[in-house]
């Protein structure tokens, strides 16, 4: 018997999915048969997102703001009814903008904390809710970032503030695992999107140097040689987010080419 994902018909919700990582994962739920509902808080982007989509399968648009609680309500009372339950949520969000310790200001702090700390937390408990309450053996996974392990000094919000998704995931395991709810985390490392330009251009403005050159110098400090791509990360998003984790919960599992030299 081959090993199945099980997503057949499954209801799954993926945040900030009207393009880059978010977007490539939605379509990896869809293709494996899942019922999706992808969210944005940009009007345009979700619709053609949604109109990319739909010749995959069954797809809904939720259009939120992940930083304001009452949408984040929302956004899971729309997709309960829509898809009738909830089984995976995965939480994809945009980055705070690049910048080194001393260029941030208090304002920084407190919108990257809300976005990457707040959020997710306060979105995960409405998702258990909704888990729980339709009898699901629910699903969650929570992307974060290699940063967390071995911080990135041109992204000193994000390195700091994504360290809470690990602390977020780790903690519900332990409380949710009795209940039937598995929770993971994906440590990406340079994924081919536009937050991977943003950085580049800002790094080559920093050093006198160019995007390509910056890249170029990335890549040769990645063991497999070059960037990964939104549908190898999408993999692994699946891989958590399914019946082929079906042992794993509370793991932290680092999708970045062998970049990490840590251990642990």
């Amino acid at each position: 018997m081959g090993i199945g994902s099980g997503l057949n018909g499954a209801r799954v919700l993926v945040t900030a999915a009207s393009q880059g990582i978010g977007f490539g994962a939605a379509q990896a739920f869809l293709e494996e048969g899942a019922r999706v509902v992808i969210n944005s808080s940009n009007a345009e982007r979700l619709d053609s997102a949604r109109r990319s989509l739909e010749p995959l399968g069954e797809v809904h648009g939720v259009l939120a703001d992940l930083r304001v609680p009452a949408d984040l309500d929302r956004l899971l009372e729309e997709t309960s009814l829509r898809l009738g339950g909830l089984d995976t949520l995965v939480y994809v969000t945009g980055s705070p903008r690049p910048g080194v310790f001393l260029e941030q200001e208090f304002a920084d702090w407190d919108a990257a904390a809300r976005l990457l700390v707040v959020s997710p937390a306060y979105l995960a408990r409405r998702a258990a809710e909704r888990m729980l309450a339709g009898g699901s053996k629910g699903r969650m996974v929570f992307l974060t970032s290699v940063a967390i392990r071995e911080p990135i000094p041109t992204i000193a919000t994000s390195s700091v503030c994504r360290i809470a998704v690990a602390g977020l995931v780790r903690t519900l395991a332990r409380e949710l695992g009795p209940k039937g709810i598995r929770v993971n985390g994906i440590l990406p490392g340079w994924i081919r999107t536009g937050r991977l330009d943003q950085i580049m251009q800002d790094s080559s403005r920093r050093k006198g140097t160019t995007p390509e050159a910056e890249r170029a110098a990335l890549e040769r400090e990645i063991p497999l040689g070059r960037v990964g791509t939104t549908e190898e990360l999408a993999r692994a998003i699946v891989f958590l987010g399914s019946e082929m984790s079906s042992y794993v919960s509370g793991a932290l599992l680092p999708v970045d080419g062998g970049l990490l030299r840590s251990v642990g």
